[in-house]
């Protein structure tokens, strides 16, 4: 009798000592992940929550909205130029790091694939001039660009085409020696066979090298066009007309006086200004993973 009645008792702890084992082992990480995806996600709940705000103030604002209304989505495009901040970022961001690309690739290349005098001191130079931030220079920028401005209006101050030549300042760098990374993993055979087909070095670059190298072009074509779009310091200093604002800059105007009062319309303005990058990471997802590892195997 005494078997029979330990029996259960037997199981019971059985079963507790495995469920110990399981969270000892595994049961932990499912737990941190949990907290993680709460963490990550209670800044977006808030966000939605004071963009659906009817009231679209911060200190009306909770985490479950009530009598939830697009009144901030309305109010953002009919009380602020918020569609011209939107084309203007999508304008200069897409331009930018399209170009920013391009000039990365090439000068990658020739790193690469290329012995030249000055070579080592090029690329050292690349990354030792990174280290000092663009608004160090600003004074001089602003002064430079006084006398554009007046010379040539079309890319001075307040246009899209003169931050563009101000973004473009920037373009090499970082991105180029990520790509040289890449381009270092690609066999050397492949050009000097299509060299000894008669190929130029044009034809090698962008018939062979470049399908090849999809994954980095992706990886920095992103990293240049979310730094692109989130840039603000050098644009709110050489955009100050309404109308040629970035989202950025437009964005930062409507809470940098009424925080309060303007909220509601502020999130809305940052859910509707995440919807460009959430797409392009879509649009190049299966490339990231790949571009990111695959330039570190040689430096």
């Amino acid at each position: 009798m005494t078997t029979y009645s330990d029996t259960p008792v037997a199981n019971r702890n059985a079963t507790g000592r495995s469920t110990g084992r399981w969270f000892a082992q595994v049961g932990w990480r499912h737990l941190v992940g949990v907290l993680a995806v709460a963490f990550s996600l209670f800044p977006i709940l808030f966000v939605i929550s004071a963009a659906l705000n009817p009231l679209g103030t911060l200190s009306s604002t909770e985490l479950v909205p009530t009598g939830a209304s697009l009144e901030n989505f309305t109010s953002l495009f009919q009380d602020t130029p918020f569609a011209h901040w939107f084309l203007n970022s999508l304008l200069l961001a897409g331009v930018a790091s399209f170009a920013s690309i391009f000039l990365s690739a090439l000068a990658a290349y020739a790193f690469s694939r290329m012995r030249f005098a000055g070579r080592r001191v090029g690329l050292l130079a690349l990354l030792l001039i990174q280290m000092f931030p663009q608004f160090l220079a600003i004074v001089a920028i602003f002064l430079i660009f006084t006398t554009v401005t007046g010379l040539w209006p079309a890319i001075g101050f307040n246009t899209p085409w003169g931050l563009f030549l101000l973004y473009m300042g920037t373009a090499l760098g970082a991105n180029t020696w990520l790509m040289k990374g890449f381009f270092d993993t690609l066999p050397k055979e492949l050009d000097e066979s299509a060299t000894m087909d008669g190929a130029t070095h044009a034809q090698v670059f962008f018939r062979i090298m470049l399908p090849l190298v999809a994954p980095i072009l992706a990886v920095t074509g992103l990293l240049a066009f979310i730094g692109s779009i989130n840039e603000f310091i050098i644009a709110n200093v050489f955009l100050t007309e309404p109308n040629s604002k970035t989202l950025a800059v437009g964005m930062f105007g409507l809470v940098a006086g009424e925080r309060n009062n303007n909220f509601g319309m502020f999130a809305a303005g940052t859910l509707l200004t995440a919807i460009p990058t959430v797409l392009v990471f879509q649009l190049l997802q299966r490339y990231i993973v790949s571009g990111l590892t695959a330039g570190a195997v040689k430096g």
